[in-house]
């Protein structure tokens, strides 16, 4: 549990030692693991030494290909080998919340593009915090192409996640809970559930929007044939007419940029499954101590008994006692001998347990805080960009009426 003491300092992360980015997406072909032919798309990855640039030099960044797999394999690493911190998620693998012109295909162009981005905001989200920046997977990750899988498989973290997703999903009741971490849970499912729901209602409006805005195409057309019907209207229904396609036209630039919108929110759809996980994970540290605490109790009752002779519970083994006969001198010996060997190792489960636990809790609730702040911030910003952004287009569908009012007085 070295990891928790070692909680860096501000200000000696990653992207602060070099520029990091996802420059471009391309398609290719290759075979799989089973030899069939597939169409898969890799992502470039650029990265730069600061203290290159602000001695004066300005190199030619160094580069590799990524595949989104590989992003996949990173993050696991990270969720693994740090539990305690609300891992960054990545985009979407594929387009969820689609509205009806928005191609669910993960191999459209545009939603390549958008993948890109939230591929280069994981690295930077990463390669910000003060912790997971400067895990030295993620430094192998970003600078080498080839042998950098070979690093990450050797650090066994495939096997704990294995146990990891066995443990996570298995049933089980703490009796003392922690109360903020109950609660950040419960705040999490929240998160996630409103957040899928503003998703919906933005989808929904999407598509009625993008219909208001096409069916505006119909007013150029008939504009634009009575304009040939009438003399001295003509110039003002056609000019009318052209104001209402560029109208018409403009929905797919607005709707494509509300798509940046929806992707900021979605990443915090995702972000609250990270949040729980690190609450499962500390309910799951908490039970492994109480369970720890019981059998060191229930050990320590036994030596009791057997000390004393005395059986305080009913027991099947105590109902055998008497059914046929008491054990001799040297059995009780040996049991009692037994027994304090394993509450000597029971009192440093439980010992090692409770610092496991403390530890997690406090390196736990320091990231969740900043987590905190950080969406707080996020969400702020993204929201009144939203806004700003429905103004703008208001602004626009008057400023068209406008004009088109002005064509109507000119004829």
């Amino acid at each position: 549990m070295d990891v928790y003491r070692h909680m860096v300092q501000e200000g000696s992360t990653l992207l602060r030692r070099m520029e990091i980015s996802v420059a471009e997406a391309e398609k290719r072909t290759g075979k799989n693991t089973v030899n069939m032919q597939e169409i898969f798309t890799v992502y470039l990855i650029e990265t730069r030494s600061i203290d290159a640039i602000t001695e004066g030099h300005n190199p030619a960044p160094d580069s590799l290909w990524r595949r989104y797999s590989e992003f996949e394999i990173l993050r696991n690493y990270l969720l693994v080998t740090y539990p305690f911190i609300v891992v960054p998620p990545l985009p979407e693998k594929r387009a969820e919340f689609v509205w009806h012109k928005l191609s669910a295909d993960n191999m459209d162009p545009d939603f390549v593009e958008r993948r890109r981005v939230g591929l280069e905001n994981f690295l930077l989200r990463v390669a910000s915090h003060s912790v997971l920046s400067n895990d030295k997977i993620l430094y192998h990750f970003l600078t080498e192409e080839h042998r950098w899988k070979e690093v990450v498989y050797e650090t066994g973290f495939q096997a704990k996640a294995d146990s990891r997703i066995k443990a996570l999903s298995a049933t089980f009741r703490v009796k003392n809970p922690d109360k903020r971490f109950t609660e950040m849970k419960h705040y999490s499912d929240e998160l996630q559930s409103l957040t899928s729901q503003l998703l919906r209602v933005r989808a929904r409006v999407a598509d009625r929007l993008y219909g208001v805005y096409k069916v505006h195409g119909n007013y150029g057309r008939v504009f634009s044939e009575w304009s040939a019907l009438e003399k001295e209207m003509g110039d003002g229904l056609q000019s009318a007419g052209h104001h209402m396609d560029a109208y018409a036209a403009s929905v797919d630039d607005i709707l494509e940029e509300e798509e940046h919108y929806a992707d900021q929110l979605k990443e915090y759809l995702f972000y609250a499954e990270a949040l729980r996980a690190v609450c499962r994970k500390h309910e799951l540290t908490q039970y492994e101590l109480e369970m720890a605490s019981s059998d060191l109790i229930s050990k320590k009752q036994q030596r009791e008994e057997l000390a004393t002779g005395m059986v305080r519970t009913f027991s099947f083994k105590g109902m055998t006692n008497k059914l046929f006969g008491q054990e001799t001198p040297e059995q009780r010996e040996a049991k009692l001998s037994l027994l304090e060997e394993q509450i000597v190792q029971g009192e440093e489960t439980v010992t090692e347990k409770t610092v496991e636990c403390e530890e997690y809790v406090k390196g736990a609730w320091v990231d969740m805080q900043r987590f905190k702040e950080q969406k707080d911030r996020d969400l702020r910003e993204a929201l009144i960009g939203y806004a700003i952004m429905q103004i703008s287009m208001c602004k626009k569908g008057i400023q068209v009426w406008t004009n088109a009012k002005e064509c109507f007085h000119k004829m």
